[in-house]
């Protein structure tokens, strides 16, 4: 399944995900830091969402309360709920 998730708080303006049977086949990020989100969302591919977003859960950028990874793992949460629905 797909996901559009734009996210609050952080630079990047978009995440498109795709997401089968709970692991993720692709993540791309639009805006950010470019280096850093490629990196990140190359880690990413092949591996189970429900083990991801615990570690991606609370990260800030600095006083933000928020960054980039966790707003990642907040649209794998969406994702998943979404997937289960289905």
């Amino acid at each position: 399944m797909e996901k559009i998730y734009f996210p609050h708080g952080v630079c990047s303006r978009r995440y498109d995900i795709i997401l089968e049977d709970g692991v993720i086949q692709s993540i791309t990020v639009e805006g950010g830091c470019n280096g850093n989100l490629k990196g990140i969302c190359a880690l990413l591919r092949g591996q189970r969402a429900e083990d991801i977003i615990p570690k991606l859960r609370g990260t800030q950028c600095g006083m933000r309360g928020t960054s980039c990874p966790d707003q990642i793992a907040r649209a794998l949460e969406e994702a998943l709920a979404e997937e289960a629905g289905a």
